[in-house]
């Protein structure tokens, strides 16, 4: 992975060992951490089983709920992003972590809709900034060269949450009764307590800056440092706003945020939905969770090779719009679709196309920020994409409701992944034009 050639050059020894020796200290614990976080996030897919029935939710309150998680997230994601360049990476990482993990277990006590509101409220607001913190994050320690992988390794924790916690919570909920307890109750128990132990054992191994990486030797330390510094000297930026105001709202900000606003339509909210969109079919809660954990793992294989390419053919664009629009060919299929086997076949295409993007998606938008802006701008795409999120995810309950089908309440989703795909053409268009006048301007002087 990061030996050999990329981009047309032969990498020397010492930046191969360096970047291979950093990947390995950083990135599988980042991985677990992530995982951990998004089996938070998306668990209420699964207590749904039991909890709706048990609280007497209806799927306009279960899908208004899971989707105000995003509310507060958008609020506080930028806040939260300045905090981590002010307080360091390790120490604000290892606070998200906590505080979430505490949110997610006190979800087991909820006992109607206004406390299963606030406490998802309360959970968007503790997890706020760890994603796009860790993105900021990433840029500290990997080249530009470098990054559309690592942020698929990182990010393959995502699908993965789906293929490994999808198996596990149908378990969980098989504890029902233990200890007076409900099986949906243990479920957010038993997950939310991890990320607290992991958000403890963070406060010892995470490094803040390469600096402070004690697993580099001096050389390589040196190395790293000298080659991120003269990275970002030379390297030309659509965003170099310093004013976090004005970063927050430059027009190639807001649009990579309507772009990744489809994306994460789709990819939360048939993280929570799809199993229940499986179960439907008339499938047992075991049943649901093992099909439910087959398209996330097709997905996150198709994740890290598709970043692979992303990243040694430099293509960002072309990278992003390709697996866009399978998303949305693959959406149609599911919303035309009746039967069983064909829906499984095209959510499995619209998991591999909406997790695909993510690498080149966040690659294009780290390499679009100037490292001045980098921080404020990363958590405003995240912040105002996830917003797609809540309007995902409650839309799909509200038409289920309207509908009494979940294969067409996922049409929305479908319309802002069409939009995503017309921005993306466009953002592309724009770079070749200020390329052009970049190398018309050089070549005069």
């Amino acid at each position: 992975m990061f030996s050999g050639q990329a981009g047309g050059a032969e990498k020397s020894e010492l930046e191969t060992s360096t970047i291979r020796r950093v990947a390995l200290m950083l990135i599988p614990f980042l991985m677990v951490c992530y995982l951990m976080a998004f089996i938070d996030r998306i668990n209420v897919g699964f207590a749904a089983f039991q909890m709706n029935k048990d609280l007497g939710f209806t799927a306009s309150v279960f899908g208004f709920g899971g989707g105000l998680f995003f509310l507060t997230y958008f609020l506080c994601e930028v806040p939260s992003n300045l905090a981590l360049q002010r307080f360091g990476a390790r120490v604000w990482i290892a606070r998200i972590m906590i505080t979430w993990g505490l949110v997610a277990a006190a979800t087991a006590f909820v006992v109607g809709p206004w406390s299963f509101y606030s406490l998802r409220l309360l959970l968007g607001a503790a997890e706020a900034g760890f994603f796009p913190g860790v993105l900021l994050y990433l840029t500290y320690w990997f080249p530009a060269e470098y990054r559309a992988r690592m942020v698929s390794l990182f990010y393959v924790a995502v699908p993965i949450s789906g293929f490994v916690g999808s198996p596990i919570s149908s378990l969980l909920l098989e504890l029902d009764g233990l200890a007076g307890l409900r099986g949906w109750q243990w479920l957010y128990l038993v997950e939310g307590l991890l990320p607290v132990l992991l958000g403890l054992v963070t406060l010892v191994v995470l490094p803040d800056r390469p600096k402070d990486a004690h697993f580099l030797t001096s050389e390589k330390r040196a190395w790293l440092t000298a080659k991120l510094e003269d990275e970002q000297r030379r390297e030309v930026r659509m965003v170099r706003e310093h004013r976090t105001w004005s970063i927050m709202f430059n027009p190639q900000v807001l649009l990579l945020a309507l772009v990744y606003a489809g994306g994460s339509a789709a990819s939360n909210g048939l993280s929570i939905w799809q199993p229940q969109i499986l179960k439907s079919f008339g499938l047992t809660n075991m049943q649901a969770g093992l099909i439910n954990s087959v398209p996330f793992g097709i997905a996150s294989v198709a994740m890290i090779v598709w970043a692979l390419y992303s990243d040694r053919r430099g293509k960002r664009i072309s990278f992003t719009v390709l697996p866009l629009g399978l998303s949305v060919l693959a959406l149609t299929g599911c919303v035309l679709s009746k039967q069983f086997w064909p829906v499984v076949f095209f959510l499995t295409l619209t998991l591999v196309g909406t997790f695909s993007i993510k690498a080149p998606f966040w690659a294009l938008a780290t390499e679009t920020l100037s490292a001045s802006a980098v921080a404020a701008g990363l958590a405003m795409i995240n912040a105002l994409g996830n917003l797609g999120g809540f309007l995902g995810t409650y839309l799909i309950g509200a038409l289920r409701d309207l509908t009494g089908s979940y294969l067409w309440a996922l049409s929305p989703i479908l319309a802002m992944q069409v939009i995503g795909c017309v921005i993306v053409v466009g953002i592309g268009q724009h770079q070749k034009r200020v390329a052009e006048r970049t190398r018309a301007a050089a070549a005069q002087a």
